[in-house]
């Protein structure tokens, strides 16, 4: 057999090696689709999903899912409730509610719209927040969060693929 021979049939052999371990290497992935953006995970990589509420400021409530891999990146999921002050007669709430009011009036003259994403998007500090190895979404409330939990645990179990959208 000549060289030109077995280096051809070698390089048939590899090609078809590679092929087959190309579709093996497949990563199945669990994906969140968004207005705002999208997120997309292999099953594998994740190591740790888990859900979580805190106050920031003694002023709203976070309530949060985060997705730890093996890499880097941290991906992080939340909705952001104000919190209602126990006012005696109801007071505090009055004016928690009237100024809420005023913030919607305020944008919608500003910008004509009535859902303005600047009310329910992910706000970062560059460069401190930016930089931070995380990806966040904000959800528009706890029960979607709930529901993006779900829907990822599910998948990771299973190690079934999989796409959220809210």
């Amino acid at each position: 057999m000549t060289m030109k021979l077995m280096l051809a049939i070698v390089g048939l052999v590899g090609w078809s090696v590679l092929g087959a371990n190309a579709q093996m290497a497949r990563p199945v992935l669990w994906r969140a689709e968004f207005p705002g953006g999208n997120y997309s995970v292999s099953l594998a990589a994740i190591s740790s999903v888990s859900t979580h509420e805190y106050v920031v400021d003694r002023a709203v409530k976070v309530f949060e899912m985060t997705i730890n891999t093996n890499g880097a990146v941290v991906a992080r999921f939340y909705s952001v409730e104000p919190i209602k002050p126990n006012a005696p007669g109801g007071y505090g709430q009055g004016v928690v509610d009237k100024v809420q009011e005023k913030v919607q009036d305020g944008v919608q003259r500003v910008t004509g719209e009535t859902n303005e994403p600047l009310l329910s998007s992910v706000i970062k500090n560059y460069p401190t927040t930016t930089h931070a190895h995380t990806v966040e979404y904000r959800l528009p409330t706890r029960d979607d969060v709930v529901k993006a939990f779900k829907s990822v645990e599910g998948c990771w179990r299973t190690g079934q693929e999989g796409t959220y959208k809210p």
